[in-house]
């Protein structure tokens, strides 16, 4: 009796946890890689989108409050921010979101961007070798900011 009653329950929970480590997810609200988005995550994203960078400051924060520890929401502040021309801010974010994933590639793309505006080249590099290293395979975030660094001209004196 209790071989069957475990059987039974291997038979129901097994597919159950293959389909929700494979990232299925049923809940309305969701992003395309899979998990359901806090709603003000997804109105900030909806933001960015629309170069809406007060608006996505304002529903990314709201997320961020819910969900301390999410690198992505970090990261799209950070971009946030930096469009809406604070670097202070933006750095700040980036940083976290490298805090809570260090190989956020995203993060170091967007940070190493933000450097090149701040006019710190070295910063830049220092995010373009960490790419390097995360990105086993070529990777858009590594080629983006390379070539960014590429064509970065340092600001004239005057």
């Amino acid at each position: 009796m209790q071989r069957r009653a475990f059987a039974a329950a291997i038979s129901i929970g097994l597919p159950l946890a293959l389909a929700l480590a494979a990232g299925a997810s049923w809940a309305v609200g969701t992003d395309e890689d899979g998990p359901a988005l806090d709603p003000d995550f997804a109105a900030g994203k909806r933001a960015i989108e629309a170069k809406d960078w007060r608006g996505a400051i304002k529903a990314l924060s709201s997320a961020a409050l819910r969900d301390t520890r999410n690198a992505d929401i970090e990261n799209y502040l950070g971009y946030a921010w930096r469009h809406a021309g604070d670097m202070n801010q933006a750095f700040a974010h980036y940083d976290r979101a490298l805090k809570l994933d260090p190989r956020h590639r995203g993060a170091h793309e967007y940070a190493g961007e933000a450097a090149l505006i701040a006019g710190d080249l070295a910063r830049a590099q220092r995010h373009l070798a960490a790419l390097k290293s995360i990105c086993l395979l070529p990777c858009d975030e590594y080629h983006e900011l390379k070539a960014a660094i590429t064509a970065y001209r340092p600001p004239k004196a005057p």
